[in-house]
């Protein structure tokens, strides 16, 4: 199951981008990491969706020599539009789960 839709994605990428810049499979690791496996992030979803967060002007990137010597790796920073934005989507997510969880749990303190 990849409970991730396009929406809970960016979420998901603008929070783990909030902590610090960081490159496209270090995003993928911290994203799975953090869900405990559940979000089962991959390249195919990952980078499109970087693509848009970039484009929406929330996401801005640039190329950076990498720390072990290797080729260089694009990395990826939050913009200040991205923080309002993740600032924005944080509040209507914390209302979308009130609300769920007020269904959701009415149901489960009624008798059958």
């Amino acid at each position: 199951m990849n409970p991730l839709k396009s929406g809970t994605l960016d979420l998901a990428l603008l929070a783990a981008l909030s902590e610090q810049p960081r490159y496209g499979l270090d995003i993928l690791k911290y994203v799975n990491e953090r869900s405990g496996g559940l979000f089962d992030l991959r390249e195919g979803s990952l980078y499109p969706a970087l693509h848009r967060l970039v484009k929406a002007g929330w996401v801005e990137s640039d190329w950076q020599p990498s720390d072990k010597g290797g080729a260089p790796r694009k990395v990826y920073r939050l913009t200040d539009e991205g923080a309002a934005a993740l600032s924005s989507k944080r509040a209507e997510w914390q209302t979308l789960r009130g609300a769920l969880d007020a269904l959701l749990l009415r149901r489960l303190r009624q008798p059958a």
